[in-house]
């Protein structure tokens, strides 16, 4: 399990490596086809902010080699907000005086169809709060039954789950889980996650090795940028992308570090701001460390920030979000988890993305692929 990987890295050390990392350090990552976890320090330091245009045009080129100009376009659908957590950065968390709703199977049908109204959507992902009791494997399990006739590509961000009940979602049409760690930092994580499941800092961890043992197809990682340094944070999710990829290596995986914007609770501001530039450099330095993983953008983003990575490194962005449950047929006006920064349609954002030169594709797996995986690997 990763968790024991994770107990021999210090965290001090990794943060005092990086910022003493040089001008040759980066020229070195720079000059290297495939780089290490050292190397992505080196990228990520303060010491590669001189070199920003060059780790784009690097960043560009990994990215058109391995994607072409694709951009993959999904949508997050909220089922729920109930959730017995109590993340402080967070609007649902279960102290927060509001509304809690969980979509009934009638309700996610009408979503499935509101959403394919705004866009020929094929990539969904599935969000509820952590509520086993009320939003558990069945209940997520029904709404996976639901959302085949609908979508072919169909992902959830949902609480850590064991082995056992992510090969069961499997069955019933899941591809792909996201999941974010938020921090790495052992020592501060239950500051911002000081009761419920989510407290439990293995448990969460370790859920990348089950989603793995349970045959996933696509793994999504991330970090929320605003928590500790982010450049030791995402080292430690770069290690952890290592990891999953030598022993699950069967796996696609996806990366992702939303800037944290302020909650609807309005009680918890970011302890880190992270810069567009500083956003920009640890793209390229994703891109560069790791020529095949998939970036993701989502709205939290500003359409500025957005356009110009398209071209750059991202290859997966949402489009047209809501992040309250229901909220784009059955309770458009319920309280989000956070507010959005791109309010773009999913027409707008497609055509935008054409302009820039970019081929925006609404869906980038088939049933039929899971077949033939399925049976390659037997």
């Amino acid at each position: 399990m990763f968790s024991e990987v994770l107990e021999k890295i210090s965290w001090d050390d990794t943060t005092n490596r990086i910022y003493a990392k040089t001008d040759a350090d980066v020229r070195r990552a720079l000059g290297k086809e495939h780089c290490d976890v050292e190397d992505f320090m080196a990228l990520i330091s303060p010491a590669a902010e001189p070199y920003l245009e060059q780790m784009a045009a690097l960043s560009r080129r990994y990215t058109e080699e391995r994607f072409g100009k694709t951009i993959s376009l999904f949508i997050p659908l909220y089922l729920t907000n109930s959730c017995t957590n109590s993340c402080v950065y967070c609007g649902f968390h279960i102290s927060n005086p509001m509304p809690r709703t969980i979509l009934t199977p009638a309700q996610m049908e009408d979503e499935y169809r509101a959403i394919k109204q705004l866009g020929p959507f094929e990539n969904i992902l599935l969000v509820t709060g952590e509520n086993p009791a009320k939003a558990g494997v069945p209940y997520l399990a029904e709404a996976l039954d639901l959302a085949k006739r609908y979508f072919d590509n169909i992902k959830i961000e949902v609480m850590p789950l064991a082995t056992e009940e992510y090969a069961e979602l499997v069955k019933h049409g899941l591809n792909g889980v996201v999941c974010f760690q938020e921090t790495y930092n052992k020592a501060r994580y239950n500051v911002y996650h000081p009761r419920g499941m989510k407290s439990k800092f293995e448990w969460r961890l370790n859920g990348f090795d089950r989603m793995g043992e349970a045959g996933v197809h696509s793994i999504g990682m991330g970090v929320l940028i605003g928590l500790e340094d982010w450049r030791t944070d995402v080292t430690m999710m770069a290690h952890h992308l290592r990891y999953m990829q030598r022993k699950y290596w069967r796996t696609r995986y996806s990366v992702n570090f939303p800037r944290m914007r302020p909650a609807e609770n309005d009680g918890f501001q970011p302890n880190v701001v992270m810069s567009d530039s500083e956003l920009a450099q640890l793209t390229f330095a994703m891109r560069i460390f790791d020529h095949d993983v998939d970036i993701s953008y989502s709205t939290r983003e500003t359409p500025y920030i957005r356009d110009n990575m398209a071209t750059l490194g991202v290859t997966t962005m949402s489009a047209e979000s809501k992040t309250d449950p229901g909220g784009y047929c059955t309770y458009p006006q319920a309280l989000e988890q956070f507010h959005v920064s791109d309010e773009r349609t999913a027409v707008e954002v497609f055509n935008r993305l054409r302009e820039l030169g970019r081929e925006p594709v609404w869906k980038d797996w088939d049933a039929s692929f899971d077949f033939y995986r399925k049976n390659l690997t037997k």
